[in-house]
């Protein structure tokens, strides 16, 4: 058990504080939920406006809007909306990152953390798929388990984080699922493989059960190795998690979405894997594009001492013989991001989040 106090605050405790890297220390090795059962639910409307006092002297968030890509729009139950988010790892903003253009004071975590919650509320997920979460236990579980989620969390077996001083653990992989609309029929953390090798690279797989239609899906996240000159690597992760998806989602059977930061462009092979995998899957933001055949432009953008890296490596695919895409979150706009890039004050990561809203093909049993 993974206790993290009363419920008696206002504030709801985590967003008033956060553990000493001591606390948190005690709490590595329980990496599946913590017991937040007898703590009180949160009204995501009070919490929002908890965020929206601590970032009062920031400036507003930034309008992005839907963009409707249903061409029919029958469907028989409510979209399950999906949300993709690498949230920048605190100790590496802080401590490893070096993002020349952004203050340190852009970057303080009791500010920071509420600009990610508060983006979070905005947009509602019914599932939430984040990467680089080192304040899992005293910030993300205790606050969206009280929000109606049920949590996991998957951490890299050497997480970089852990080489920060003052860090508040292991970063991974996190999933959140509404508990109201699914149930968990199966959940799986793998760390994933290349050349037969064990990597520090992680994802976690769960098959939900719609509550609404019956229908079963497999939803994963995943965040696959970074930097240049490890394309082969990648591409081998990229191998394995696909077999390993083939086996849970009984070659296709079950529909599949999968997000995560692949840390590749769509010229990479890990992408034409994905892109050509008997799975049957497409890449949900292509179908913002004018052809429908074309990733955005970027997904994160900021500036190093190396200079300026603007990069498109964040992606949810999705059985397109399974599920349609209704809508999608349009991206931030050079202008809104600004000279100096991303993170911000206006914005908490270097990465952009994606939101789609799916709904179940209404004819289930069409051949792929």
């Amino acid at each position: 058990v993974c206790s993290m106090g009363n419920s008696t605050s206002r504030l709801y405790s985590a967003l008033a504080k956060t553990l000493s890297s001591g606390a948190v220390s005690q709490h590595q090795d329980c990496l599946e939920q913590a017991d937040s059962a007898q703590l009180d639910p949160i009204d995501p409307k009070d919490l929002l406006e908890e965020c929206q006092i601590v970032l009062q002297k920031r400036p507003p968030r930034f309008q992005r809007n839907f963009v409707s890509l249903k061409k029919n729009s029958a469907s028989d139950h409510r979209p399950i909306r999906v949300m993709q988010w690498n949230i920048l790892a605190q100790a590496l903003g802080e401590g490893k990152d070096n993002f020349v253009q952004c203050p340190m004071e852009a970057l303080k975590w009791e500010e920071r953390k509420c600009l990610i919650l508060e983006e979070i509320l905005a947009y509602k997920p019914d599932i939430l798929c984040l990467q680089e979460v080192d304040h899992y236990f005293d910030t993300f579980e205790p606050l969206l388990s009280r929000l109606g989620y049920q949590c996991t969390f998957f951490p890299k077996p050497w997480s970089p984080c852990l080489d920060v001083e003052q860090n508040n653990g292991p970063d991974g992989c996190a999933l959140f699922f509404i508990k109201d609309r699914f149930e968990l029929i199966n959940s799986a953390n793998i760390r994933l493989t290349a050349m037969k090798l064990k990597t520090n690279q992680v994802a976690i797989a769960q098959t939900l059960k719609c509550n609404e239609t019956g229908r079963l899906f497999c939803i994963a996240v995943t965040h696959l190795k970074a930097r240049t000159g490890w394309e082969r690597f990648r591409s081998a992760q990229g191998c394995d998690l696909l077999q390993n998806l083939k086996s849970i989602t009984q070659g296709a059977k079950i529909p599949l979405i999968i997000c995560g930061d692949f840390n590749a462009e769509p010229t990479e092979e890990v992408y034409r894997e994905f892109s050509n995998s008997s799975l049957n899957l497409n890449s949900a933001y292509k179908l913002l594009s004018p052809d429908g055949q074309s990733e955005p432009p970027y997904t994160t953008w900021k500036i190093r001492p190396s200079g300026e890296c603007r990069h498109t490596l964040d992606y949810i695919w999705y059985s397109q013989h399974a599920l349609n895409v209704n809508s999608a979150l349009g991206l931030l706009t050079e202008e809104q991001i600004g000279p100096n890039r991303l993170p911000s004050f206006n914005y908490p990561s270097d990465h952009l989040s994606l939101v789609c809203d799916f709904s179940f093909n209404q004819d289930p049993d069409r051949l792929l």
